[in-house]
């Protein structure tokens, strides 16, 4: 995972609220997620966070897109202002918010393994709904097309005013399917998508690759079921991407774990445990840190305000022990993988005798 996404909270200076909460869908979402918020408000209050950045937050919770089925949000502000608001593919294990020196990445991270930039597309014989997403940014763009309706659905008879009635049902449904297939290429290029995930009714979706690119048609995978008849077509739908990026990014942490437990065993091309990968990232040695997402206990470090690969458990390990400050080891190693262009693998649960944490280097240690 490349960390340049997390760019925004790392400007300026200054403690930051995250705050993590569960904004699925309800018979009263709004509401639901206000409670949530009002108990999470009121422990950054008591954290220390100032009413500025708590009445800029006010205007931001609950702003997720909407669609169907579980998701969360992740929202990320400092000095009376929001400076990221992501929705969740999925809920946070639970709601949570922290005040702290550095802003708290992990589960946005966690949720974020799988990103890579795509395209859903909803289809029926009206249309579409087409909907495009960077790789990093959560939702970018959202279309919908319905074309004209008239005499969509073939009608039933014979002789030549069915004949009639049927061509003029396939024009109209080609012609459809023509600016559906625009929209999805612009929403291709928009965020320079590598997969197009298709679902809903079948013919529709037989016309749209017809008028489709060569490459678009590339790209092109699908999925069972969905569409845009309804709520229930949409979260099926939503289930399938979901699914199938879930899947490709067990495939991606399973190449880079392997190459990782590999260099482990060679002298100089990777380290493993807690020591060994600060005192990496202190080097600036780090190209891959690897760290565990599931931490039911968050080891407290230490970390130099203005250097942010200095991290150690012991604070008079630091160059500036007067200009420290302490936060979770999680967020201040992503911190400091961050501020040296590293990228992030996310280990899977621990075996009992894995380390949580390690790093690929960029060059062999000295010995």
């Amino acid at each position: 995972m490349d960390l340049r996404f997390l760019d925004a909270l790392y400007t300026g200076s200054g403690p930051m609220a995250s705050v993590y909460l569960d904004a699925s869908p309800t018979e009263d979402t709004a509401k639901e997620v206000e409670l949530r918020w009002r108990g999470l408000r009121e422990e950054l209050a008591e954290q220390g966070a100032d009413a500025e950045t708590l009445r800029a937050l006010d205007g931001a919770v609950g702003e997720s897109t909407g669609l169907p089925g579980p998701q969360g949000e992740a929202l990320f502000a400092r000095g009376g202002r929001v400076l990221a608001a992501h929705t969740l593919s999925r809920p946070p294990r639970r709601n949570h918010a922290s005040w702290l020196p550095v802003p708290d990445p992990l589960d946005l991270v966690a949720d974020l393994e799988e990103a890579m930039p795509y395209v859903v597309v909803a289809a029926d014989r009206l249309g579409a709904d087409v909907a495009a997403y960077g790789r990093y940014g959560g939702l970018a763009e959202e279309r919908s097309f319905s074309g004209g309706s008239l005499h969509v659905q073939k009608v039933r008879g014979g002789g030549m005013a069915h004949r009639r009635y049927q061509r003029r049902s396939e024009q109209l449904w080609d012609a459809n399917a023509a600016e559906v297939a625009a929209d999805v290429a612009d929403a291709v290029a928009e965020v320079n998508a590598v997969a197009v995930f298709v679902g809903g009714d079948e013919r529709a979706l037989g016309k749209l690759r017809g008028h489709l690119d060569e490459r678009t048609r590339g790209l092109l995978v699908d999925l069972p079921g969905g569409g845009r008849a309804d709520a229930d077509a949409m979260a099926s739908l939503r289930d399938a991407v979901q699914r199938r990026l879930e899947e490709t990014a067990v495939l991606f942490r399973d190449t880079v774990v392997a190459e990782f437990r590999d260099e482990v065993g060679r002298a100089g091309r990777a380290v493993e445990g807690l020591e060994a990968t600060m005192a990496a990232l202190r080097a600036g040695q780090v190209r891959t840190l690897l760290l565990q997402a599931d931490r039911p206990v968050e080891k407290e470090l230490w970390a130099a305000l203005d250097d942010p690969r200095q991290v150690a458990a012991d604070r008079g390990a630091l160059t500036d022990p007067g200009e420290a400050v302490a936060g979770p080891a999680s967020a201040l190693l992503i911190r400091a993988a961050h501020a040296q262009g590293a990228d992030l693998t996310l280990l899977p649960p621990a075996d009992g005798e894995s380390e949580d944490v390690g790093a690929l280097l960029r060059f062999t240690m000295e010995a």
